[in-house]
C-alpha cells in the first residue's frame, strides 16, 4: 500500500524539496502552507504521516498534534522546526508526536524517520486488529483476562451472551491465542440447520447414508481435527444430537452417518448460546451431564447497554474502519450524536452498533454526522425515546441529560416553539433555554 504523507511548512523550497525526496522514495505526497490548508487537506483526505512544522503564518503547530491525532487515528506526526528549543521537543511528544526533527536535518534521517514511523504505525495497526475485542470497561478486561487465561489451556469453553454481543468473535480470539492457532477453525450455527441436517453437518455421512447422499461428506468434526470446533447456538441441539455429541466429548471418536468405520478426532470444543443453559437443564431442554462437559471455563459476555464507556469506543473504532474499507473521506459524530449513541439501548448489541455505523458511512453525505442523522437511521421518529427507555439508564447523568432534552423538546412543542413562553413555563431564562437547545442540538421547528 502507498503511504500518503502530509507536508505541512510555510517555506516554499522546503515544502518542494520535501515533496521531490519522498515522492522520489514512492510515497504520495500532499503539501499545505499553513494551519488552515492543512485541516482543509486532513477534512478531506487521510494522510498515514504528516510532517508539521511549528511557526506557521496562521498558529502554532504544538496547538495542533491533538487535532491532528483525532481526525487521523493511527497516524505519525513527526515535528520538524527551525526553532528547536526542547521544552517544545518534550511538548510534542507529550501532545502524541512520533518524533521531533529540528532543521536543518539530512534527508537521510528524516527518511530514516519516516520510514520507521510508518513501519511502527502499521506494526499498531496490526496488533490492534489482531485483537478484536474492543473496549476499556470493568467487564470487557474482565472477559479479555479470561481468554487469554483460557486460551493457553485446552479445556472446553461455553460463551454466554445475548445476540450481537459478539460470541463468535470471541470464540477466534481464543483459537488464535491458543495452541492449536495453526489449526483449523470450524464452525457452525445449531440454530440454522433442521435436527437431521444438524447431524449429517456435525458427523458427515458416506455415500448412500440417505436418499440426498451421492457421495461421501466430512463432517465438522472430522474437519476440526488439530484444531477448534465452535458450536453457536449449542441450546438447538436436539437430544439425539446431544447424546451423539456427548460421547463424542467422552472419547473422541465417532462414526459417519451410514458409515461403520471409527473416526478420530483431536479438537478442542468452544460453544455458545444466547439462552441459561442451567435454565433450560432445569426445564428438560438439554442433557445435565452435556452442560457439565462443555462448560469447564464460561465467559460471559456483558450486553452493550452495560459497557456504556465502551460505545463511543466502538462506534470510533467501527467508524474509522468503514472510511477506510470504502475509501471515504473523514466524517465525525456531533456531540448530539455521541449523547444519543451513550443512551440508546443497543437491543442488537454490538451487531446493531456496527451495521448503523457502516450505513452511515455508505448513505451519510458531509463530514459531521448529527443526532438527526442518526435518528433517521435508527428509524426514531423525531420525539425523543420515551421515559420508560430512559429508566433503563444505568448512569444517572446520562439519564437526566437524557430526561432534560426529552423534557425541553416536548414543551417546546407544546407551546409551537415560542421559546420565550416555554422559558416562563419551565421555569427558566431564555438565555438557559438558549443554552440548552445548542447543547443538545435541539430542533425548534423553525
Amino acid at each position: 500500500m502507498q503511504a500518503n504523507i502530509l507536508v505541512v511548512d510555510d517555506e516554499k523550497g522546503i515544502r518542494e524539496t520535501l515533496r521531490s525526496i519522498l515522492e522520489e522514495e514512492g510515497y504520495s505526497v500532499s503539501v499545505a502552507d499553513s494551519i488552515k490548508s492543512m485541516r482543509e487537506k486532513v477534512e478531506r483526505f487521510y494522510f498515514h504521516c504528516v510532517l508539521l512544522d511549528l511557526w506557521l503564518p496562521d498558529g502554532n503547530g504544538l496547538e495542533y498534534i491533538s487535532y491532528l491525532k483525532e481526525k487521523l487515528p493511527g497516524s505519525a506526526i513527526i515535528v520538524i522546526t527551525g526553532h528547536g528549543k526542547t521544552e517544545h521537543a518534550v511538548r510534542s511528544i507529550k501532545e502524541g508526536a512520533y518524533d521531533f526533527l529540528e532543521k536543518p536535518f539530512s534527508m537521510d534521517r528524516l527518511l530514516t524517520t519516516v520510514e520507521k514511523a510508518l513501519r511502527e504505525t502499521i506494526r499498531s495497526r496490526k496488533e490492534e486488529d489482531q485483537d478484536p475485542i474492543i473496549g476499556k470497561s470493568r467487564q470487557i478486561l474482565q472477559v479479555k483476562e479470561l481468554v487469554h487465561k483460557v486460551a493457553k489451556t485446552n479445556a472446553n469453553v461455553l460463551i454466554v451472551g445475548e445476540s450481537g454481543t459478539g460470541k463468535e468473535l470471541v470464540a477466534r480470539r481464543i483459537h488464535i491465542l491458543s495452541e492449536r492457532s495453526e489449526g483449523p477453525f470450524i464452525d457452525i450455527n445449531c440454530a440454522g440447520l433442521p435436527d437431521d441436517l444438524v447431524e449429517a453437518e456435525l458427523f458427515g455421512y458416506e455415500k448412500g447414508a440417505f436418499t440426498s447422499a451421492s457421495q461421501r461428506k466430512l463432517g465438522k468434526i472430522e474437519l476440526a481435527h488439530g484444531g477448534t470446533l465452535f458450536l453457536d447456538e449449542v441450546s438447538e441441539l436436539s437430544p439425539k444430537a446431544q447424546a451423539k455429541l456427548l460421547r463424542v466429548l467422552e472419547t473422541k471418536e465417532f462414526t459417519r452417518l451410514g458409515g461403520t468405520q471409527v473416526i478420530r478426532s483431536d479438537f478442542r470444543l468452544i460453544c455458545a448460546t444466547n439462552k441459561d443453559l442451567q435454565e433450560e437443564v432445569k426445564k428438560g431442554n438439554f442433557r445435565e451431564d452435556l452442560y457439565h462437559r462443555i462448560s469447564t471455563f464460561v465467559v460471559q459476555l456483558p450486553p452493550l447497554r452495560e459497557r456504556g464507556e465502551d460505545i463511543l469506543l466502538l462506534a470510533e473504532h467501527f467508524l474509522s474502519k468503514f472510511l477506510k474499507d470504502y475509501g471515504k473521506p473523514p466524517k465525525y459524530l456531533s456531540e448530539g450524536a455521541k449523547r444519543l449513541l451513550e443512551t440508546y439501548q443497543w437491543k442488537g448489541n454490538v451487531r446493531e452498533l456496527k451495521n448503523l455505523m457502516e450505513r452511515l458511512v455508505i448513505l451519510h453525505e458531509g463530514t459531521q454526522i448529527s443526532e438527526k442523522d442518526l435518528r433517521n437511521l435508527l428509524g426514531f421518529d423525531h420525539e425523543p425515546e420515551d421515559i420508560g427507555s430512559l429508566l433503563e439508564e444505568t448512569d444517572l447523568r446520562k439519564a437526566r441529560q437524557a430526561f432534560e432534552k426529552l423534557f425541553i423538546e416536548r414543551k417546546l412543542k407544546e407551546y409551537g416553539y415560542d421559546l420565550r413562553k416555554t422559558a416562563e413555563v419551565i421555569g427558566i431564562d431564555l438565555s438557559n433555554l438558549y443554552r440548552k437547545i445548542r447543547q443538545y442540538e435541539i430542533e425548534v421547528g423553525i
